[in-house]
């Protein structure tokens, strides 16, 4: 009875733990705004997005603000130009933002394929994009099908105000008005009227006078860079920019309007007009730094520079050949290489002051990174032949070859194939011959004369035995030959027509060689000047027998031996010998390993005396 009571004395008791509401995290809200228009309302209209966005956000307790992104007068056609745009998309990546908002799709952008892989984009990172005016929701189930609809319609509006702005500009044209300030240097604007500006009106004079001299635009350009005259940016001239002002109408005191027209108004992409529209051309605009029969010689003189290609420019190294040679493996034009002749006594293919002209392929001459082009450059004098002979005259004309041959193709090394402005082919084949000429007689003479004084020496490639050992089985000189040692490079006399495995005469170590001669000449130590002087030949009568002919005429024979000198076995070399690490093979190793021997016994037929059955067939 005592138990039963203390039990029902315990008592139980639990721990209330205090918790606390959780709230509710802020998601981060930016917008963006965009106008396209240059205008007093305009940019009231951005000023007043940017407050309304900032206030509308900031008023929201569930939000935070994360800022509000606005381009001004830039169109909604393209993403990449929009700063602002590309940095709001920079900050959605970087986990900065969660929800967008923005007025309208037309305000978000006017490009459906921008639109909508923009906002799918989005929708991967879980950002959501809300549209005012249409009261989209980019990540409702039917948000994508919403914008695809009404981005079409945005798009289709883009492309409705780009034709009437057109239409307005070709208006424009047709009154003979301008589209606006358009920069060209030499003038400057004052209200509507072009005035030119004088230091810049001086330099264009030059660039014409020294396009009526005969200069090129690149001699021009050389020109300017010499003397530090700059651009009005203060950019060195280039020739686009002489190019821009010997081709510009503007310099006569005339105006050609519409040269360059949009293309697509979404892409924004511009084109030359090349006729696709009408231009127009308004005469006495405003005072000419050039006049009008100076500018049209100039335009024929470019034309007719254009047509004749590189040989109208003179201050390039060129010939007819200059571009008309392309290599078969790269696809580059042949070069002209001018040097001086490396081999000094031929006359083959080097002009009277000694050069010697070759034409290279531009890739090697440049030496452009990568492989090397395999072409093999071919020498002035076999060119113009080979350019004669398909011609079929007598010697070479420069006439001729750039009136008939439109240009030559180089597939290999060896072969040129000739096309002519009459749509004929013509293939020749060709091979140099200047390694051959260039061993005349006075050459071979000359050479001769150096290896005997080289060889007099006795030093580097060449030794008093250089040319003295002959082989009495083949007939044929006895070469030097070094070769590794445990006691260090070590020179033998072998064969050159295949020592052991031909002739079947062993070579000779050089020390032992040197010992034999001295002993034979009565020397303490070996001389190779008096080797020179008393001996005219050695001949390896066999192996481990030489005959030493002497100058007097009387012959000795001496034995030398054929076996191969180990190292002795010093102390050091038995403790290295030792202390190599032994080879540790494993019962599986062991066991594949007379596998192994035992299949190339049965391929082998070996018989029990360890011959093979197959060397006995006969």
């Amino acid at each position: 009875m005592v138990r039963e009571r203390r039990r029902k004395a315990v008592k139980t008791v639990k721990k209330i733990e205090v918790t606390r509401p959780v709230l509710p995290t802020r998601k981060k809200v930016a917008a963006y705004a965009r106008v396209s228009m240059e205008t007093d309302r305009m940019m009231h209209s951005i000023s007043t997005q940017v407050s309304y966005y900032n206030e509308l956000i900031q008023s929201n307790p569930e939000w935070e603000f994360a800022g509000v992104y606005a381009d001004n007068f830039i169109s909604g056609t393209a993403i990449d130009r929009r700063p602002e745009f590309k940095r709001l998309l920079d900050d959605c990546e970087a986990g900065k933002i969660d929800i967008v908002l923005t007025k309208s799709i037309s305000r978000f952008a006017r490009n459906t394929v921008d639109l909508l892989e923009t906002v799918r984009h989005l929708k991967e990172l879980g950002i959501e994009v809300q549209f005012e005016k249409e009261h989209i929701n980019s990540l409702s189930d039917d948000g994508e099908l919403m914008l695809s609809l009404l981005a079409s319609f945005a798009q289709e509006e883009s492309r409705s105000i780009s034709e009437n702005a057109r239409w307005a500009i070709q208006k424009r044209f047709e009154k003979g008005i301008p589209n606006g300030h358009f920069r060209v240097y030499g003038y400057r604007w004052e209200d509507d009227q072009l005035v030119p500006v004088p230091e810049e009106a001086a330099i264009v004079k030059r660039i014409y006078q020294n396009f009526l001299d005969g200069k090129s635009r690149l001699e021009t350009e050389r020109e300017f860079a010499a003397e530090g005259i700059t651009t009005r940016d203060g950019c060195r001239w280039v020739d686009s920019n002489i190019k821009s002002v010997l081709s510009n109408i503007t310099y006569t005191g005339n105006m050609l309007l519409q040269k360059e027209f949009i293309e697509d108004p979404i892409t924004k992409k511009r084109r030359k007009n090349k006729g696709q529209l009408p231009q127009y051309f308004v005469e006495t605009t405003h005072e000419p730094i050039i006049d009008m029969e100076t500018f049209q010689y100039v335009q024929d003189e470019m034309a007719r520079r254009r047509e004749l290609g590189a040989l109208a420019n003179k201050s390039l190294n060129i010939t007819c050949f200059t571009g008309k040679i392309k290599c078969g493996f790269c696809g580059k034009s042949f070069m002209h290489n001018i040097r001086k002749n490396r081999a000094q006594f031929t006359t083959t293919y080097t002009d009277e002051d000694g050069m010697y002209t070759t034409w290279v392929c531009g890739s090697r001459k440049q030496k452009q990174k990568g492989d090397p082009c395999k072409a093999k450059e071919i020498p002035d004098k076999i060119l113009k032949a080979c350019c004669a002979e398909v011609l079929g005259i007598d010697e070479f004309d420069d006439e001729v070859f750039s009136e008939r041959v439109e240009r030559i193709d180089v597939p290999d090394g060896g072969t040129l194939v000739f096309h002519f402005y009459d749509d004929t082919e013509v293939t020749k084949e060709w091979k140099s011959t200047a390694k051959q000429d260039c061993w005349t007689d006075e050459y071979k003479d000359r050479q001769r004369e150096w290896v005997r004084n080289y060889m007099a020496k006795g030093d580097g490639r060449f030794s008093p035995f250089t040319t003295r050992i002959k082989c009495g089985c083949c007939g044929g000189s006895c070469r030097r030959q070094v070769q590794g040692s445990s006691d260090g490079k070590i020179a033998y006399w072998r064969c050159s027509g295949g020592g052991a495995t031909n002739c079947g005469i062993k070579g000779i170590r050089e020390p032992e060689l040197m010992e034999i001669a001295a002993d034979l000449m009565g020397l303490p130590e070996f001389d190779g000047d008096a080797f020179r002087e008393q001996v005219d030949h050695i001949t390896m009568v066999k192996s481990g027998l030489l005959e030493f002919t002497f100058a007097d005429g009387h012959t000795e024979e001496a034995e030398y031996s054929t076996k191969r000198k180990m190292p002795g076995w010093t102390a050091e070399r038995r403790a290295a010998f030792e202390a190599r690490p032994k080879r540790q093979v494993s019962e599986e190793q062991r066991k594949a390993m007379s596998e192994r021997m035992k299949q190339i016994r049965r391929e082998r037929y070996w018989n029990s005396k360890g011959k093979s059955k197959q060397s006995q067939q006969p």
